[in-house]
C-alpha cells in the first residue's frame, strides 16, 4: 500500500475506533506515528520524565504543508536537516503539526528534545507547527490539533495538569513561532509568560 493511502487508512481507522487497542482510549486525536510518515530510525537515549510541566510552542519557518503528502514529506525534510546537517539524533521536536490539522510524531512523549535549549529541553515538551507564521496564523484545523494534542498529554499523563505553554521566543532568543502564532498561543488558558 502506498504511504498516502496507508497513512488514509490509519486516520480513517483510528477515527473509527478500529485500529486502537484497548489501552490506547484517551481523548486523542489521531497522531501520525513515525513508521507512517518514513522517520529515520531515531538514536536518542535521554528521557523525560514525565508529566513535564511545560510546553514550548515553535514553527519551522519553512513553507507550509497542508496535505498528508506534502506534510510527511515536510515532516521528513525536518528530520533530515535535524540528523544529517546537525547532526542531531533526530527530529529536535516532540510532535510537528501540519496545516492538513494532523499531529506528526517526532521524539513522542518519552524522549527529551532539542528544541530549546538544554534548560528547557529536559523539562517539557515540544510543539512545532510546520510553516511560517510570522504575518499569517495557522489555520484553525492546525489549532484544533494542537489543543487536541495537548488534552492527550494531560490523559496520557506525560503533561501535568497544570502545564504551561511558552511560545519559543519566552525561552530562546527568537522570533519563532512567529508573530501570528505567538498571539494565538498567548490566548490560551495555560500560556504562561
Amino acid at each position: 500500500m502506498s504511504s498516502p493511502c496507508a497513512l488514509l487508512t490509519w486516520t480513517l481507522l483510528t477515527l473509527l475506533g478500529l485500529g486502537a487497542t484497548r489501552e490506547d482510549f484517551t481523548p486523542c486525536g489521531p497522531i501520525v506515528p513515525r513508521r507512517e510518515w518514513g522517520a529515520l530510525p531515531s538514536r536518542c537515549e535521554q528521557r523525560l520524565d514525565l508529566p513535564v510541566r511545560y510546553v514550548v510552542v515553535s514553527h519551522t519557518a519553512a513553507i507550509p504543508c497542508d496535505t498528508p503528502t506534502s506534510c510527511m514529506r515536510q515532516v521528513q525534510n525536518v528530520q533530515h536537516y535535524h540528523m544529517r546537517t546537525r547532526g542531531w539524533c533526530d527530529v529536535a521536536y516532540n510532535f510537528l503539526i501540519g496545516e492538513d490539522g494532523l499531529v506528526y510524531e517526532g521524539r513522542g512523549w518519552d524522549t527529551q528534545g532539542a528544541h530549546s535549549g538544554p534548560t528547557w529541553n529536559s523539562k517539557s515538551i515540544g510543539i512545532s507547527f510546520m510553516g511560517n507564521y510570522m504575518d499569517r496564523a495557522p489555520p484553525q484545523r492546525a489549532l484544533r490539533a494542537a489543543q487536541s494534542l495537548l488534552a492527550c498529554g494531560v490523559a496520557r499523563g506525560a503533561l501535568r495538569t497544570n502545564y504551561e505553554v511558552k511560545g519559543h521566543r519566552d525561552v530562546r532568543d527568537t522570533d519563532s513561532p512567529g508573530d501570528r502564532l505567538y498571539d494565538i498561543i498567548r490566548t490560551w488558558p495555560h500560556y504562561r509568560y
